[in-house]
This record gives C-alpha cells, structure tokens and sequence, in this order.
C-alpha cells in the first residue's frame, strides 16, 4: 500500500467519518483510480466497523501545512 497527494486528493471530499466500506463506496462512485480502492482495501481494520476521523488516519504521514515551508507574513 503506497500513498501519494495525488491518490489522497481522491479522498478529500469522503464522508469523513467513515468506515473503510464506505470510503471504498465513495472512491468507487467518484471514479477514483484503482490505487486508491486497493489502498483501501488493503486498510487493516483494529476493530470491525472502524470509523475513520481523517485521512491522516489512514496515511499518517499525510502532509499539512506545517509540512511546507510556507510563510503567510510574507503576502
């Protein structure tokens, strides 16, 4: 299973929260790539019917703002 910001941005408009059957739902009817249902399905489940908060639960290492070198007082 492998993560990019391109396979994510798939996801960003998920009913979050949502359990992994679910976000497979929504990546299907969105016609999302095939990477991201497999992503998906390969999810190991803690407890059956987990309910997903964020995208940073599946990818932890899911980039946020802080992540880039980006300085708002600059503009």
């Amino acid at each position: 299973m492998y993560w990019t910001l391109e396979l994510a941005s798939h996801l960003s408009d998920a009913p979050w929260p949502a359990a992994k059957e679910e976000l497979i739902d929504f990546a299907m009817r969105t016609g999302a790539p095939l990477e991201v249902i497999e992503n998906l399905q390969d999810i190991e489940e803690e407890v059956d019917g987990h309910i997903y908060e964020g995208i940073e639960e599946i990818w932890p290492d899911y980039p946020t703002k802080e992540d880039f070198l980006f300085n708002d007082e600059e503009y």
